[in-house]
């Protein structure tokens, strides 16, 4: 890298502060859809097929391995992907590659009755010294207008090297991430035939490596437009399956471990957060509508952070503007992007290619990313996608009463569905117990102690689940007290969440009335009560959360304490293991 590149790269980089202008779509009726101002008669299938079960098994079959391969293979040949690169070649750089992935778009939609309308999401900003940029969409209209809806499945489709704006650097990024786009396109081809009643749009952006530029446009757009963003499922290194020297934790447990059947989905917050909601309704829906024929099963991890330890991805600004959003990454990375002395890994540097030519006849024959552990992801991608754009009503309150073991559950629906799902969870990421409830009020067996957390989802005639609505705690009651009765002390303090847990997990407390006092902090000790850290934390009523993140790399059991003016109120042990 020339130091001249590098003076050139650190003076555009004020710029970048100064946010994106004039964000337009260059196809106005792409605009109009996600708006939800259109005819559905105009995008109707010859054949509309809206069974959710043929649904589910279509897109798992239609997902090919050797589709996957091919996309990959013509984005690692644009020599770079990067956002400041060429874009009047025909052969290379991000121009050359948004235009072939425009025509892929056009392709499927005239293979499916013209039913995806292909637009370029245009905006203005300075980003490598370069003004203007664009993220390639495709949009399948829903079939119903009367309750607008979009879901979105993108992923970004610039590449780098180790300096940001190194646009003569071989970036092929296959891993980070033609393994994205190859999912988003692959899912655009398969799913364009299929009727949802909500919109769904494929999305590839830019500027995800200068710092998540593309989506931030989109973001912003979505949210000066009101167009009813319900759901962002965003994939990022989603492909490969080797683990690198280094990886950004929680991620790989060593150099060269092979995971090829397990999938982290990240997202943000914890307790009545909509993005975790929306990542264990993901798991929920593979684990009913995949798993029972799988050939070869995936496990879903749903991790505590948003995202690994330092690092960003195109889910957040969608989550910053208040849009369920969430994150698809490989259970292996191959790097940690910190390109420092002694970094062989390849991500983030132009060895982050197809593979190796293992039998010396000039063509790759071992690849890096694995295409069917791809096409698993993206059907699992796709599933989703499928069942939220049902459009299913959600119920729009409910009461969750617990009195010993018992759970008492009532629903309120306006839509008056009649089925409904009861989500429990405790101390894991995931839900415990999802139970099914015929009628608007139920009884369920639960824990008699610790924190229980419940929410509800309708379900419609065909069995699929809306997105499931905010949690909230249950109330503890005494039997031979009114509901209303508190018999808990003031604050408790809850186990963490999740026990055991990877390099970072929820701690909570909770609070009915705060107290005077000047200083609360929670404090993580060691088994030989060394102090390992202390978290200050301001008290409010209600559910107190605050992640810990521990580092990765070291196993054991700790203890955290929470004081309040130097009062250990309660403690409890949780356990570290990578």
């Amino acid at each position: 890298m020339t130091t001249l590149l590098r003076v050139l790269t650190l003076l555009a980089l004020p710029c970048y502060l100064s946010g994106q202008t004039n964000i337009l779509s260059t196809n106005p009726v792409a605009e109009q859809i996600m708006l939800g101002n259109y005819n559905p008669a105009d995008y109707a299938a010859g054949t509309a097929i809206t069974d959710p079960g043929i649904i589910a098994d279509g897109i798992a079959e239609g997902v090919s391995p050797d589709s996957l391969k091919s996309y990959i293979i013509r984005l690692s040949q644009f020599g770079t992907r990067n956002t400041g690169s060429d874009t009047i070649s025909n052969t290379s750089g991000y121009g050359a590659a948004r235009r072939w992935a425009f025509q892929q778009f056009q392709q499927f939609s005239a293979e499916n009755e013209d039913r995806l309308v292909v637009s370029y999401l245009q905006f203005d900003q300075d980003i490598c010294g370069m003004g203007r940029h664009a993220n390639v969409i495709a949009v399948l209209p829903g079939a119903d207008t009367s309750n607008p809806g979009v879901i979105l499945i993108e992923g970004h489709m610039d590449s780098r090297c180790d300096v940001l704006c190194d646009v003569d650097c071989p970036a092929e990024g296959v891993e980070d991430n033609a393994s994205g786009t190859a999912l988003v396109l692959e899912l655009a081809r398969v799913m364009a035939k299929y009727t949802f009643a909500h919109t769904i749009v494929f999305c590839l952006t830019t500027g995800e490596e200068q710092g998540l530029y593309g989506a931030e446009a989109f973001g912003q757009y979505v949210q000066t437009k009101g167009i009813p963003l319900r759901a962002v499922l965003n994939n990022d290194v989603i492909g490969g399956v080797i683990c690198g020297q280094t990886s950004s934790p929680p991620s790989c447990p060593g150099f060269n471990d092979v995971d090829s059947t397990s999938v982290r989905l990240f997202s943000a917050l914890s307790f009545n957060s909509p993005h975790k909601q929306l990542a264990r309704y993901i798991k929920l829906e593979y684990q009913e509508n995949l798993l029972p024929t799988a050939a070869i099963p995936m496990t879903i991890r749903i991790m505590s952070p948003e995202d690994r330890t330092g690092r960003g991805g195109d889910h957040i600004p969608f989550r910053q503007k208040g849009y369920p959003a969430m994150r698809f990454t490989a259970a292996n990375e191959h790097g940690d992007a910190s390109n420092g002395p002694g970094y062989d890994d390849r991500q983030h540097t132009s060895d982050d290619i197809l593979g190796v030519d293992t039998d010396g006849d000039t063509v790759v024959d071992s690849f890096f990313v694995q295409f069917n552990y791809l096409a698993r992801n993206a059907v699992i991608n796709g599933n989703a996608a499928a069942m939220i754009a049902r459009a299913v009503p959600r119920p729009t309150d409910f009461t969750a009463y617990r009195t010993g073991s018992q759970l008492t559950v009532t629903i309120t629906d306006p839509a008056n569905l009649g089925v409904y799902r009861v989500a429990l969870r405790s101390t894991a990421n995931d839900w415990d117990t999802v139970f099914t409830l015929n009628g608007s009020t139920g009884l369920f067996p639960c824990n008699p102690t610790g924190a229980l957390i419940v929410s509800v989802a309708g379900v419609d005639a065909q069995g699929i689940e809306s997105l499931f609505s905010g949690e909230k705690l249950a109330t503890n009651v005494s039997a031979t007290h009114d509901k209303g009765s508190n018999t808990e002390p003031n604050i408790r303090l809850f186990q963490n969440r999740p026990n055991p847990f990877d390099e970072a997990t929820w701690i909570s407390f909770w609070v009915n009335e705060v107290p005077r006092y000047r200083k609360a902090w929670v404090q993580i000790t060691d088994m030989q009560g060394k102090t390992v850290a202390q978290i200050p934390v301001e008290m409010h009523p209600g559910l107190n959360e605050l992640l810990y993140t521990h580092g990765y790399g070291v196993r054991g059991a700790f203890a955290y304490t929470l004081f309040v003016d130097g009062q250990a109120l309660d403690s409890r042990e949780m356990i570290f293991a990578n």
